[in-house]
């Protein structure tokens, strides 16, 4: 069967009884077997992932966290690339305070244009190598061995060797990472699910142009 078109949309359930908001954002990605797939991974590694039990503050390397830590914007937030077959979501998750969901919504695209337009060397030199490390972490034990295995022969049909996978992410460089992202951010419908007191999230549509406007 051929494949579905994205279409951007939402689903928000307003709950002004819970603490707060927990808001997902997210674009049309791709599945496994793409030749974008792992520069969408070193991207989502750019973005990473914060809390406020980090003790970093404002000397961690992501950026969002560096904004976030510095304006308080949010409690955490978690980037995610999740691949299927044909098709993925790249994204973020975040839970935020019910006054500050559009400031936090705000910098996260403003992040998103950054990658398409502004990203460095050293930047993406240092999430190549957080990458690999958690690509090798994530197989300590033969369950999940046995899990990669069967995805990698699901989607390429054959066992893709671990200095194959080096190689791949090794070939990412700073100007792959602003066309690839240029390719899946500009003036794509996100889709976005949000729950909790979430009066202050702007509406779809203005969610959708704000991506414009931070372009130009």
């Amino acid at each position: 069967m051929p494949p579905c078109k994205f279409t951007g949309s939402e689903i928000r359930v307003r709950d002004d009884k819970m603490p707060l908001a927990h808001l997902a954002i997210a674009v049309e990605a791709v599945g496994w077997a793409h030749p974008d797939t792992i520069c969408l991974m070193v991207a989502n590694t750019l973005i990473g992932n914060w809390d406020r039990s980090f003790g970093g503050g404002m000397n961690l390397s992501s950026k969002l966290a560096q904004l976030t830590c510095h304006g308080n914007l949010c409690h955490s937030f978690q980037s995610f690339n999740t691949c299927y077959t044909d098709t993925g979501l790249w994204g973020i998750y975040m839970v935020c305070e019910p006054a500050t969901v559009a400031d936090m919504l705000h910098v996260v695209q403003k992040e998103w244009i950054r990658l398409c337009t502004s990203v460095t060397e050293s930047e993406v030199a240092r999430a190549k190598n957080l990458l690999k490390t958690n690509m090798l972490l994530q197989l300590d034990g033969s369950t999940p061995i046995c899990e990669d295995i069967g995805r990698q022969m699901l989607c390429y049909n054959r066992r893709i060797p671990i200095p194959e996978l080096e190689a791949r992410v090794d070939a990412v460089n700073a100007e792959t990472i602003r066309e690839v992202c240029s390719k899946y951010i500009y003036d794509k419908s996100p889709a976005i699910a949000a729950v909790g007191p979430i009066e202050q999230l702007p509406d779809f549509n203005r969610i959708r142009s704000n991506m414009c406007w931070l372009r130009n």
